[in-house]
């Protein structure tokens, strides 16, 4: 009675003891957070219906590059997920840390083997309790046994070694997810340079047949005596100037379009882009509140799951300096001729030192624990101060997109009234130059300053596109086009169809293909039975 309470008590006593834990209580360090972002867009100034998919860290996210509704991006970035190198590279190390989870999750677990084998021995005299110099024979053994082990987890080092596992295959996750959502934004801006560039192309070949226009009409004058060879020279030197402008554009261009292949995974010499100018982007994107931006980056998740990780290993620091207990045991059968080794006789069993368990605690090691702890410790500290670097920089990342956007936009405005005007001061100064009013210098100026102010507009775009990109980045992906269904729902939106004589009726494209086959159907009938005709 008493040994079968004591046996109780032990099981019970080592469950408790593998409840606890010695790992300090994780939390995430808390962080003072704006109520709104200093330079983010009032709902008047939005343009477009967006709204944030809200993903977690560990949601997927949106293709947010949809928004800007081009096809040829939307290839891009399909095949740069298939074959880029660096995105293939953080898949393989995210499935090394899921490897090494899955290892420190089987340590938990009894470890049970088997082997056979044969030994053969000779004792000694001493160990016989025979004379010294008495003859002991050799012995054969042949053994056939299963074993198993067990760690009882008493102080939560294994569960602790487990916690870090887990926290750093969530760490992995989300960088995985921060090398995809940099390869997106990569690839975005690397586009639009490219448009931009075939722009600024377009921009230099109409300068380049206005300034071979105006070359040929210097030539023309000065055949008639009404311009110098010095007129003449200036005029070519001009040309000649802008040629070589075009030159390096194309220069820049190409390459632009070897890193996008390099971005893709493919070589340079097989990938083109086709020719696509720059067009004006239109997207306003509604930021959110601050506090969701801890939710959406996936740096920030990263460095999150890292001080988890290194939270979790303090607990296996801290459990070395408590009792250690491994449990084995073994059994199977021993004999001393191998026809007889399965014999009933034969059978045999092991049970560890202590009763089947080896208790074990390191008294002395030289301060090796303590250094270890304090490893622990100071890794900790590293990883919180680089999760609250990590949330600067991200407020100053949006913050920087928001102040971008806001002030190109404006910028925008001012160049694009800037652009007109100066070519309204071109054509009057060609105008006044073939009535002989001003001299060919003016002409020169006003070109110049022309295919100044068109640069720039060119140039602004595509910053305003790239700085699009850069704020979705910024903000963590997962941005998705708002279906415009709702709106066709509200009150002061259906009477005004209404008093259109419309009345709105949302579907999808493929059912709209096919109402308006139907319809074409009944039309055709129509026209058929009453003979119409046109005249």
């Amino acid at each position: 009675m008493y040994r079968q309470i004591a046996t109780l008590s032990a099981i019970c006593g080592m469950a408790f003891l593998s409840a606890c834990s010695v790992a300090p209580e994780y939390a995430v360090p808390q962080m003072t957070l704006p109520a709104q972002y200093k330079y983010a867009l009032s709902e008047r100034e939005i343009v477009g219906a967006w709204q944030d998919a809200q993903p977690a860290d560990a949601s997927v996210r949106g293709e947010w590059w949809s928004l800007f509704d081009d096809p040829a991006l939307n290839l891009l970035q399909d095949a740069a997920r298939q074959a880029n190198p660096s995105l293939q590279s953080a898949w393989a190390r995210l499935n090394k840390a899921r490897a090494l989870q899955q290892e420190a999750k089987g340590a938990r677990f009894p470890r049970i083997g088997t082997g056979f084998g044969l030994s053969r021995e000779r004792p000694s005299p001493v160990a016989e309790d025979v004379a010294h110099d008495a003859a002991t024979p050799f012995r054969t053994k042949w053994r056939v046994e299963a074993g198993i082990s067990y760690e009882a987890d008493l102080f939560g080092r294994l569960a602790s070694a487990t916690d870090a596992a887990r926290a750093d295959m969530q760490r992995d996750e989300a960088l995985y997810a921060s090398v995809l959502l940099a390869l997106q934004a990569d690839i975005a801006q690397h586009y639009f340079l490219l448009q931009e560039l075939d722009a600024e192309r377009a921009i230099f070949a109409k300068v380049v047949t206005l300034r071979d226009e105006s070359c040929r009409l210097v030539l023309d004058r000065h055949e008639a005596g009404l311009a110098s060879e010095f007129d003449v020279s200036r005029a070519r030197t001009e040309l000649e100037s802008v040629r070589s402008e075009a030159l390096a554009v194309d220069h820049r261009r190409a390459i632009a379009e070897n890193a996008l292949a390099i971005l893709t995974g493919k070589l340079p010499a097989d990938f083109s882009v086709p020719v696509k100018e720059m067009e004006n982007v239109v997207v306003s994107i509604p930021p959110g509140l601050p506090s969701s931006l801890l939710e959406r980056r996936p740096d920030i998740a990263a460095a999150e799951r890292a001080m988890a990780a290194a939270n979790a290993r303090i607990g296996m620091a801290k459990a070395a300096f408590f009792p250690k207990l491994d449990l084995t045991a073994s059994g199977g059968f021993e004999s001393a001729e191998l026809g007889r080794i399965f014999d009933w006789s034969s059978r045999t069993f092991l049970l560890g030192p202590l009763v089947g368990g080896a208790l074990s605690l390191p008294l002395f090691d030289g301060g090796a624990r303590r250094a270890q702890l304090d490893y622990r410790l100071a890794q900790y500290e590293e990883d919180v101060a680089i999760y609250r670097q990590t949330v600067l920089t991200a407020f100053r990342e949006v913050e920087d997109g928001l102040a971008g956007v806001r002030f190109l936009k404006t910028r925008a405005v001012a160049q694009e009234a800037a652009r007109a005007a100066a070519q309204r001061t071109t054509e009057l100064a060609r105008l006044q130059y073939r009535e002989g009013h001003i001299s060919q210098l003016d002409v020169i100026d006003a070109e110049r300053s022309f295919l100044s102010h068109q640069l720039a507009a060119s140039r602004l775009r595509g910053e305003q596109a790239r700085t699009v990109v850069q704020l979705v980045r910024a903000l963590g992906g997962g941005w998705m086009v708002e279906s415009h269904a709702d709106e066709t729902k509200q009150d002061d939106v259906k009477q005004r169809l209404l008093t259109m004589g419309s009345e709105a009726s949302p579907m999808t494209p493929e059912a709209f293909a096919g109402f308006v086959k139907n319809e074409k159907a009944k039309c055709q009938e129509i026209v058929k039975i009453s003979g119409a005709t046109l005249n």
